[in-house]
């Protein structure tokens, strides 16, 4: 324990000094003097109400409060905003009240801490009173932003000092509770600096090996950044003076976690390969001069085609405007890698920088928020009239486009990859958890074990001594150690269980292909690849069929060329091949594997089509349907998987999608996006008003066949993403004109 007396309070009182400096310098209306005792004194009671506390990190309690408020400076806030950042923990953590706050502060300070008390029982998992919580603190903001800036500043600095906690999983938690609310949270108010800030912090939790190693590869290119601003900076100068009176010229580099997101999206090795880690910035007096300025850089450029946007006449969401362009030819001695560039006045600059907190108009002691933010005004309503799973799902961003973050009943986090199942997370809790598993709960609902898994699933397992696992689950699992776990079981499992899965899966095979079945001597296989195989060879060969490490479909090729027979492994009747005389092959392939058993449908034997689907049931046994099968209808959908003849596999349908949308000039771009992230090309599209506040927004797609259900996962996609504007949806099926 610390002697209480022995605390050493210096280097925070240095930290104060420099806070109250440094709020003299945009609070002008305030005598200094004002300025100085009101901060001394909030900094004062929060001391003495954090006496004798210590952090993980070894120091005094206060120096949490103290270091939040000077990173709350970046947003400049008012004298309210900062006493309540040095007090936002006393109601929560000493024995003070809101009432001693009242007592002692404004009551717009006692309202932020009461606020900012509120918000520390909010814990990110999927639950409906957490969710619960955050509606309130969503509506709390549209009532006083200030209490989300405190938030921020206090969760920024948390995020600096988290690697004091001794707990990985607890570290990962609060990461991953920062990068799914409050960096998005940031994003939407603008607040730039911070959503940064905050993405950098969770990104060094959750991927520290990536971000060292984009950490040091920037590094790496420290002489060439400069070498880039020392000759941009000569080239602009040189290009604006005389034509523009008042300008500014800034760079920046973009941030470690962007990098990373985008070399991911783009598939892409080193940090090199992208040409917009460097960027420039243009602040000049106004508008007039921001197409000035923009006219002077094409002049002695190319501009990129596509790659030009114009925020100022079509501003962001969150008020965001600036022009931005991608050239080629800037420095055409020094750099041939294309030149991002946003040219911006200063208003918008400062926007740009501390976004919803420019809107703030000081006054005497404090200030008001202007009111004619429409996002502000609208806040309070989507929180109140949103569904919880849509609610969370409006807030949630992706941390990594493969990765998906569960939870354990204790709320301990499963880190998997994306479309990993239950039976992976039980993998990933213990090994023997798995070898026993027969049922899966999620979200408290019964979930079955080959059913992909969801960001922030509670997942619980429950087992039964009496269970062996099923060895064909190594098809439904995503983890390298599921995978690896189960066949090192089977490894062990024995000889005999080997040969008797085996002779099951090959008797499959062979009634699809119209051959007998197997003898009790395996006679079929005696004589079928050009040699003689001895019975102990034949019960070798079940062996390895059973235990996955040879395919039993090249087996059936060989067997069926030497009873002249065409090789059926989808037990297609003879009736159909004569129909469709033109295709090559007719083995059936599910999830693009070739040789796991299934059986046709009964109620589709002798009629299959070209469209079919796969169903698996509780006891892994697959069937094969045609996708307009009324059988379909009382089936879990969830359960169907793709299946395809091979060579079908590149056959495409086109689909337009035809979405009826408040007239909004950034839903296109959302739309887009969505696609985007889904992989799906698209082929058209096109507009059409409908009267002064709507539009038909048609995208036309082409569509694998094989993949089913995708169109139902792009359009509930999409009325996820689009719940704000969206009004109808409608899905054409077949190529028609638009």
């Amino acid at each position: 324990m610390n002697n209480l007396e022995t605390i050493d309070y210096s280097a925070i009182d240095k930290i104060i000094e420099e806070i109250k400096k440094e709020v003299c310098l945009y609070i002008t209306n305030i005598p200094a003097k004002t300025v100085h005792q009101e901060i001394d004194k909030a900094y004062q009671y929060a001391k003495d109400a954090h006496h004798g506390d210590i952090r993980l990190s070894g120091e005094p309690y206060i120096a949490h409060p103290v270091k939040s408020t000077l990173i709350l400076l970046n947003i400049k806030p008012d004298i309210y905003t900062i006493q309540s950042c040095l007090l936002h923990d006393v109601i929560e953590d000493t024995p003070r009240t809101f009432d001693d706050i009242l007592e002692h502060f404004w009551p717009q300070v006692a309202r932020i801490c009461a606020g900012m008390e509120k918000l520390s029982k909010v814990r990110y998992v999927w639950e409906d009173r957490a969710i619960g919580s955050l509606r309130k603190m969503f509506v709390a903001m549209s009532e006083d932003l200030r209490v989300i800036f405190v938030k921020l500043a206090d969760r920024l600095h948390n995020m600096r000092t988290l690697r004091h906690h001794p707990k990985k999983d607890k570290r990962e938690r609060i990461a991953l509770e920062t990068l799914n609310i409050y960096a998005p949270i940031a994003d939407r108010l603008g607040l730039h600096w911070f959503k940064n800030q905050l993405d950098e912090e969770c990104f060094k939790i959750l991927n520290p090996t990536e971000y060292k190693r984009i950490k040091k590869e920037l590094d790496e290119q420290k002489e060439v950044q400069i070498a880039f601003e020392n000759n941009a900076k000569e080239v602009i100068e040189q290009l604006l003076i005389g034509n523009i009176e008042h300008f500014k010229i800034e760079f920046r580099v973009k941030s470690i976690y962007s990098i990373f997101r985008k070399m991911q999206r783009k598939n892409l090795e080193s940090v090199m390969d992208l040409h917009d880690i460097y960027g420039i910035k243009i602040i000049v007096d106004d508008v007039t001069e921001c197409y000035k300025a923009l006219g002077l850089i094409h002049t002695i450029t190319t501009p990129i085609p596509k790659h030009f946007k114009d925020y100022i006449a079509l501003p962001k969401p969150n008020g965001y405007k600036s022009l931005h362009t991608t050239v080629l030819g800037l420095l055409r001695y020094h750099r041939t890698k294309p030149t991002e560039i946003q040219i911006k006045t200063f208003e918008m600059d400062k926007t740009s920088q501390i976004g919803i907190a420019a809107h703030f108009e000081y006054k005497e002691k404090g200030s008001v928020i202007a009111h004619d933010i429409d996002w502000v005004k609208q806040l309070k309503d989507i929180t109140q009239n949103l569904w919880n799973e849509e609610f969370m799902d409006s807030l949630k961003v992706d941390l990594f486009k493969d990765r998906i973050f569960t939870l354990t009943p204790r709320g301990d986090t499963i880190n998997l990859p994306a479309g990993s199942t239950p039976i992976d997370f039980a993998y990933e809790i213990h090994t023997e958890l798995w070898n026993h598993i027969f049922l899966a709960k999620v979200n408290g609902q019964v979930y079955p074990l080959d059913k992909e898994l969801r960001n922030w699933d509670i997942v619980e397992i429950f087992t039964d001594k009496n269970k062996r696992p099923n060895p064909l689950n190594l098809w439904v699992v995503r983890t390298t150690k599921a995978k690896n776990c189960i066949r090192s079981f089977m490894r062990n499992e024995g000889k005999t269980h080997h040969i008797e899965r085996g002779r099951d899966i090959l008797n499959n095979l062979l009634e699809k292909a119209g051959l007998k079945k197997l003898d009790k001597d395996m006679g079929i296989l005696k004589s079928f690849d050009d040699r003689v195989y001895s019975v102990e060879e034949r019960y070798e060969i079940l062996e390895q069929i059973g235990n996955l490490s040879i395919n039993p479909s090249s087996i059936i090729k060989k067997l069926s060329k030497k009873a002249h027979l065409p090789h059926r492994a989808g037990n297609k009747p003879a009736a159909i091949y004569k129909e469709e005389p033109k295709v090559e092959s007719s083995e059936i392939l599910i999830g693009s594997q070739k040789w796991i058993p299934y059986h046709i449908g009964t109620c589709c034997e002798g009629k299959l089509t070209r469209s079919i689907v796969a169903y698996v049931n509780g006891k892994w046994v697959i069937t094969i349907h045609n996708r307009s099968c009324s059988t379909l209808n009382r089936l879990y959908k969830e359960r169907l998987l793709s299946a395809f003849y091979e060579g079908d596999e590149t056959n495409k349908t086109t689909y337009t999608i035809d979405l009826l949308v408040r007239n909004k000039h950034w839903v296109f771009k959302k739309i887009v996006d969505v696609l985007f992230e889904m992989h799906i090309d698209i082929n058209n599209v096109n507009t059409k008003e409908d009267g002064p506040e709507k539009a038909h927004i048609y995208v036309e797609l082409d569509i694998l066949d094989y993949d089913y259900m995708v169109i139902d996962r792009i359009v509930n996609r999409l009325g996820i993403t689009l719940w704000e504007f969206l009004m109808t949806s409608s899905v054409k099926h077949g190529k028609y004109q638009l």
